[in-house]
């Protein structure tokens, strides 16, 4: 803020307080000293006003929050450039400040014990009843709105809680995908292939490889799917259709790894016009020691049962 808006700002706020001062003293003056059963000689609807004095409290309490406001430029920014006198901030108190000394206090009461977990390995840390809800509160906090309260996705989003991992599913693997994220691209088709060639891959990798029906309505060329498929598709998702890991390719002999949607219509148009899928990275919001919490909760989703035999 330049000096003259500092100024005009520090003059205005002044002038105003000192104003309401006069104001509510000025008033309190004039006022009659007892009660009365006069009137102050007007009326509204029939009801008419007695010329009584302000009652105390009610003046007091204009003093009080005259006191408040000034006590509170005193503290806090609010009069131009002025940073204010409350201890604790250096450069006066802001709303960043307030967070940054809230998370360092944060920090030294909790930091021992995330980077206790920190030090186990995961599958150690999933099996920890105490660090699995802390683990829990993380992911409502972070990742509840994508994947749900319930882990099992939405559209567009993965189920955490099947066996289905697009970038693999083992507990370094998936600390590897919350701390630096993921873009998977699936890229569109249909200038490639054609409207034809869109139909019958659908339908080839409807049927043939996620063991699904063709709609009654729907016509498609199977085999000609089969030969696009081999041709474009199996250097992503393999000559079995099952995915490659490394490079994000959803599994497509499984139905639930479909998170566009399932139907035959839904499948072209993810082969028309393609997908993108963005995970953000979760480091700079959480730190190493979170993650490493995290990723132990969403690993137990899917492997508890699995561990617990």
């Amino acid at each position: 803020m330049t000096t003259f808006w500092s100024w005009y700002v520090t003059l205005l706020t002044s002038g105003t307080i000192l104003g309401l001062i006069w104001l509510v003293l000025s008033t309190r003056k004039g006022q009659r000293p007892d009660t009365t059963e006069e009137t102050v000689g007007h009326a509204f609807d029939g009801i008419e006003e007695f010329d009584n004095p302000l009652p105390k409290w009610w003046f007091m309490l204009f003093i009080l929050t005259i006191v408040f406001a000034i006590g509170y430029l005193v503290l806090y920014p609010g009069m131009g450039n002025w940073k204010g006198l409350l201890p604790g901030y250096e450069g006066g108190w802001t709303g960043v400040a307030q967070w940054e000394k809230e998370m360092a206090k944060a920090d030294a009461q909790y930091g021992p014990i995330y980077a206790k977990y920190a030090a186990m390995p995961i599958t150690e840390v999933a099996a920890d009843e105490k660090a699995l809800k802390m683990g829990g509160r993380l992911f409502a906090s972070n990742c509840s709105v994508c994947h749900g309260s319930d882990a099992k996705g939405a559209y567009g989003f993965p189920n955490l809680t099947d066996n289905e991992w697009r970038w693999g599913g083992e507990p370094e693997t998936i600390k590897a995908t919350l701390l630096a994220g993921r873009h998977a691209v699936m890229p569109a088709w249909a200038e490639v292939i054609g409207e034809s060639g869109v139909k019958n891959v659908s339908a080839y990798v409807l049927t043939e490889l996620a063991g699904r029906k063709l709609p009654e309505e729907a016509k498609a060329d199977i085999e000609a799917g089969k030969k696009i498929f081999a041709t474009n598709c199996v250097a992503c998702h393999g000559p079995q259709g099952k995915g490659v890991a490394a490079m994000g390719a959803p599994n497509l002999t499984n139905p639930s790894a479909f998170i566009y949607g399932t139907s035959f219509t839904q499948l072209q148009q993810t082969i028309r016009y393609g997908r993108q899928g963005v995970m953000p990275s979760q480091e700079a919001f959480l730190g190493n020691d979170k993650v490493h919490l995290l990723a132990a909760y969403v690993y137990s989703l899917s492997h508890a049962e699995k561990d617990a035999q």
